[in-house]
C-alpha cells in the first residue's frame, strides 16, 4: 500500500471520484501491523477502491480534522468528502474490515 508523503498528495487523492481508502497508522502500533497482515487480501477483494496509508503522527492535523482518535483507522473518501470511518476498535479482523468496505457503494 502506497504511503502518502505530503498534505498536497492527500488532498489530490481524496478529491477524486474513485473511492479512496486511507489507513491512518503509526510505525509503532501493534494493531496496525496486525491489520497489515491481511490488508493485501482486502485490497484484492476491492479492486474498485484505491488504498493508501498515512502516518497519523506525521499528519497529526489531518488526523484531528478527520476525527481519528485511534489507530489503525480506515477512512473512505470520495469527491473530497469523508464518507465512512472505521474506528480502530472495529478494524481488528479481516471480517470486520471486509464488511465495512462491502457496505460502501
Amino acid at each position: 500500500m502506497e504511503r502518502i508523503q505530503t498534505e498536497e498528495q492527500y488532498r489530490d487523492l481524496i478529491d477524486g471520484q474513485e473511492y479512496t481508502v486511507i489507513k491512518f497508522d503509526t510505525n509503532w502500533c501493534p494493531d496496525c501491523k496486525t491489520l497489515d497482515r491481511f490488508m493485501g487480501d482486502i485490497i484484492e477483494q476491492n479492486p474498485e477502491k484505491r488504498f493508501f496509508a498515512m502516518d497519523a503522527e506525521k499528519f497529526q492535523d489531518l488526523a484531528e480534522q478527520n476525527e481519528v482518535r485511534g489507530i489503525p483507522s480506515l477512512l473512505v473518501y470520495r469527491g473530497g468528502e469523508k464518507i465512512a470511518h472505521l474506528h480502530s476498535k472495529f478494524a481488528k479482523t479481516p471480517t470486520q474490515v471486509s464488511e465495512y468496505l462491502a457496505d460502501i457503494k
